[in-house]
């Protein structure tokens, strides 16, 4: 009988140290998000937030151009913020030119960044809104991409459809809504009810396209790294030549 409850409490002993280890594990809480189908409220979220993008900034006297190259296993913090375009697997590398403006201290963001990546497969532009005093909202961002077989150029005179928007907030989970492709044998869901938000936002990077006078600064910036050919001047026509010799 003593053996017996001598060999009870050494196994309540040893037992005491692995319950006190499970108390102390700490919780994992995982959350998923449905970018193809976000909520209602996300969807209000979403649109409450690109609302707030001013149309017309006014921006300060500061600003940053910077371009590089970076192998494609190192993809450019940058482009963190959209998951959607496939970079390319093969061997290789990803040039790249960011353009950084500053907001007046009025404005609710602080900073507006545009960045524009090519890979041998893909292009993509990613336009992110940092706010100045975050409480909820942290910052918002902005993706599209397509295919590399046309030239930057090529793809900046055109406004490619938004693919993703991301609302990173303050001690919460990120609201997104993404272009979702159907799998293997299944069609893609139908995301019509969202088109008002993507129609929104690449109205949204066209704008600052042309405010941070992209389709100029990102051709001219490939071509000084020696991966773009430069993009030669219309010639006047002969009409246009006759008016500019002609004396009256």
């Amino acid at each position: 009988m003593l053996r017996y409850l001598i060999a009870i409490l050494i196994s309540v002993g040893l037992l005491q140290p692995a319950t006190a280890q499970e108390a102390t594990q700490p919780k994992v809480k995982v959350n998923v998000l449905n970018v193809c189908a976000p909520s209602p409220e996300e969807q209000q979220e979403i649109a409450s937030a690109l609302a707030r993008i001013p149309k017309q900034p006014i921006f300060g006297p500061d600003f940053e151009v910077d371009r590089g190259r970076s192998t494609l296993d190192e993809r450019p913090d940058f482009l963190k913020t959209g998951e959607s375009a496939q970079i390319s697997a093969d061997s290789g590398t990803a040039d790249w030119v960011r353009i950084r403006r500053e907001f007046s201290v009025q404005a609710l963001f602080s900073t507006v960044q545009y960045s524009f990546s090519r890979d041998p497969k893909n292009m993509v532009e990613t336009l992110v809104f940092r706010v100045r005093d975050p409480k909820d909202l942290l910052q918002v961002a902005i993706e599209d991409n397509a295919s590399a077989v046309t030239s930057p150029a090529g793809m900046l005179a055109t406004n490619t459809p938004a693919s993703r928007i991301k609302l990173e907030r303050f001690g919460k989970s990120s609201v997104v809504l993404a272009r979702c492709q159907g799998n293997e044998g299944t069609p893609p869901p139908d995301q019509s009810k969202y088109e008002t938000l993507f129609q929104s936002a690449t109205a949204m990077v066209a704008n600052y396209r042309i405010l941070l006078a992209a389709r100029q600064t990102v051709p001219d910036e490939l071509v000084r790294m020696g991966t773009a050919k430069a993009t030669k001047p219309k010639a006047p026509t002969k009409t246009q030549t006759t008016k500019e010799n002609d004396p009256k």
